[in-house]
């Protein structure tokens, strides 16, 4: 066997941020591997999608951490395999593993938008922005083929309804007609996520997403056809890629980014293994120094879930993170904040259904296979 090109572990399977399915928290029973199995001894794991059947589309929280309240999320797991996802525990609600389940097992909501339009027709539904994924990406791979969010940018495009998207995709670009459209009604802002510019890390750190060009590339397009855009480093990883805030905000902002903001790496349950795992294979002589300083920004914890903590930390470190952030900022002059939306211009859909929901994606479900 050839020796792993990074860490001392077998390399994770190709295109997968994770190379473990960690035991699922509510079950009794785990199947576990053999000692001297290799991962990459076995064929690759394909992605399997399946009809999620869900009679809701807006998901409501009151966390007094995150800026809205209300998200559509058209997909759970994400293909795009970022070792370090904080979503990746919603998987274990499923019945799956927060590991390469959450990548390969993906659900999809081919009534996403036709439940959208049914919610925002209600007179219950007080108009507010939207996050246009509040878990996983809106833009992972098999949008392309799929379009659920665009159908769903559709509805929101027709209402009039004020939208926010954060994604690391640059397929962002395809719905820029919707987005301009939006973006006439100050209804739409969009954050493309860059965590580093280095595109071998990005590769082996986060498989199916955008190369930063590119990433770069949809903010300079975005802000070309007048749709508000901004960057976000989400999550700083650091003693990874901590030194690398001055330059992604400076090369964000020549691109034409107008705002930035930031979040430090946290390792909630089963992501805490995930990444572990990840940094023994493809960084191991940084993996004490990365996680040491992670649990220096968490109280000695590689997260802390308390709010008002969970997504700054706290400590020498923390403080070190923003300081740094802020210079950088500061020299390619963007604000922290992302413009505020508006809900002058939403318009409540009428009682008939239009024939383009009928069929939400005018086509027949995924199968079970990819």
């Amino acid at each position: 066997m050839k020796p792993a090109p990074h860490g001392s572990r077998p390399p994770s399977p190709r295109g997968r941020g994770a190379a473990i399915n960690p035991p699922n928290r509510f079950k009794p029973l785990f199947l576990e591997r053999d000692a001297d199995w290799d991962p990459s001894a076995d064929p690759d794991p394909r992605t399997s999608f399946y009809q999620d059947c869900s009679q809701s589309v807006i998901t409501r929280n009151r966390s007094p951490d995150l800026p809205f309240s209300a998200s559509v999320n058209p997909y759970r797991g994400c293909e795009h395999g970022c070792a370090y996802c904080f979503a990746r525990p919603t998987h274990e609600y499923l019945g799956f593993s927060a590991g390469l389940d959450f990548e390969t097992r993906i659900l999809v909501k081919t009534n996403a938008p036709a439940l959208l339009r049914r919610e925002l027709a209600s007179r219950r539904w007080t108009p507010q922005t939207l996050t246009l994924s509040g878990v996983t990406d809106p833009y992972q791979p098999v949008e392309r083929r799929l379009e659920i969010t665009r159908h769903c940018l559709k509805v929101l495009a027709a209402c009039r309804h004020p939208v926010c998207l954060v994604t690391k995709n640059a397929l962002v670009t395809r719905d820029i007609d919707l987005l301009a459209d939006l973006a006439r009604h100050r209804a739409v802002a969009v954050a493309l996520s860059i965590t580093s510019l280095d595109s071998d890390l990005l590769r082996r750190l986060e498989p199916r997403t955008s190369s930063p060009a590119r990433r770069l590339d949809a903010i300079a397009t975005l802000r070309r056809h007048g749709v508000p855009v901004g960057v976000l480093m989400a999550p700083i990883i650091p003693g990874l890629t901590d030194h690398e805030i001055p330059g992604v905000i400076a090369a964000a902002a020549q691109a034409g980014a107008q705002w930035a903001g930031m979040e430090p790496l946290r390792l909630p349950l089963a992501v805490a293994d995930v990444f572990t795992d990840w940094l023994a294979r493809e960084e191991p002589q940084k993996q004490q120094k990365i996680l040491d300083r992670v649990r220096a920004l968490h109280g000695g914890k590689l997260n802390d879930p308390r709010f008002g903590l969970r997504f700054s930390g706290e400590g020498i470190w923390a403080e070190q993170l923003a300081r740094l952030f802020a210079v950088a900022c500061r020299r390619s002059r963007l604000p922290a904040e992302s413009p505020a939306l508006s809900t002058a211009a939403f318009r409540r859909p009428g009682s008939t259904q239009l024939d383009l929901f009928t069929d939400p994606l005018g086509q027949t479900p995924p199968g079970s296979g990819s």
